[in-house]
């Protein structure tokens, strides 16, 4: 705690029938300064200002830390695939995505003149027997707001959906046979009363 001295000096002449004398008085007197902040108080808030911004730092390394060690374990333990998304036509908005993973560590061979190839018998290959299905799925109105999603390998096309009744699903598999290029039919649309 500071103080503020005040020091008063006072001169006092003394008369006396005898003689005269002259007393000099100083007085000092300590009144604490209450309107400054100590050196003790100063040297303590710099010390706590510091031990917090130590913590601070400390904290947000760890938690930097902690997260490029689990990015690492994730990118380490997780095989990365990439998902094949089945796109449903623009008119049917109601209808789900379907996101199907491929085969854990299977890769995909496609040999150029094998019968096994990407291509069907008649010529065509499946992306071309995708987009045909997939057109004639979108634009038949009735088929669009069935929900109906075909999936074509090796010109084999798999159906999958709910309609309302089994000529609904007996009429999709009629109109996807007709599509040259398909083989086979896979029907797997559930009747939903």
């Amino acid at each position: 705690m500071s103080y503020d001295d005040g020091q008063q000096k006072s001169r006092v002449v003394v008369n006396t029938p005898t003689s005269r004398r002259e007393v000099v008085r100083t007085e000092t007197t300590h009144i604490p300064d209450r309107g400054g902040i100590s050196t003790c108080a100063v040297a303590a808030i710099v010390v706590g200002a510091v031990a917090l911004v130590t913590i601070l730092f400390l904290f947000l390394m760890k938690n930097q830390q902690d997260m490029a060690n689990n990015n690492t374990q994730v990118s380490t333990t997780q095989p990365q695939q990439q998902p094949i998304i089945v796109q449903q036509p623009p008119q049917a908005s109601q209808q789900p995505i379907v996101v199907q993973q491929p085969p854990a560590a299977q890769p995909v061979v496609v040999q150029q003149g094998s019968s096994d190839s990407a291509a069907t018998s008649n010529g065509t290959d499946d992306l071309s027997v995708q987009s045909i299905v997939d057109r004639r799925l979108s634009e038949d109105p009735t088929f669009a707001s069935l929900g109906v999603t075909a999936l074509v390998a090796n010109g084999k096309v798999t159906l999958t959906g709910t309609v309302k009744s089994d000529a609904l699903r007996s009429r999709v598999e009629r109109e996807i046979k007709n599509i040259k290029g398909v083989r086979e039919v896979e029907n797997k649309i559930i009747v939903m009363t």
